[in-house]
């Protein structure tokens, strides 16, 4: 499976594209909101969002049929930043599973810049 060309589709809100990278049964959850997704539950959700994506996968691992990456995401519009990692279950070259963890980027808490602790990584 071309885990590029799958981020490429998802992020470009391609409905019709992304469907077929999956399996029938799929599903994807969302650990952070606590939502489980069937594929076209999915797909609404990324193609109905009220906003453009956009993004880049930073990192991916691959173990057997687990695809991992890690990809920031941003609304094209708007001051909206993520890092988004995925575990990708493959079987026969489509996708029978997702787990997602999405975080918000942003500023280190002040806490942390009070002590002095720390750096940035870019």
């Amino acid at each position: 499976m071309d885990i590029y060309s799958f981020w490429n589709t998802t992020l470009k809100q391609n409905a019709s594209t992304m469907r077929t990278y999956f399996h029938a049964d799929a599903y994807v959850r969302w650990h952070n909101t606590n939502e489980h997704f069937t594929v076209d539950e999915f797909i609404q959700a990324n193609c109905e969002y009220p906003d453009k994506w956009d993004g880049e996968v930073e990192r991916v691992e691959e173990i057997r049929d687990l695809i991992i990456t890690v990809t920031h995401v941003y609304a094209v519009n708007k001051p909206l930043s993520f890092h988004v990692t995925s575990f990708i279950r493959v079987k026969d070259d489509k996708i029978i599973s997702i787990d997602e963890y999405w975080g918000d980027d942003g500023s280190a808490p002040q806490w942390r810049l009070d002590k002095h602790i720390g750096k940035s990584i870019k």
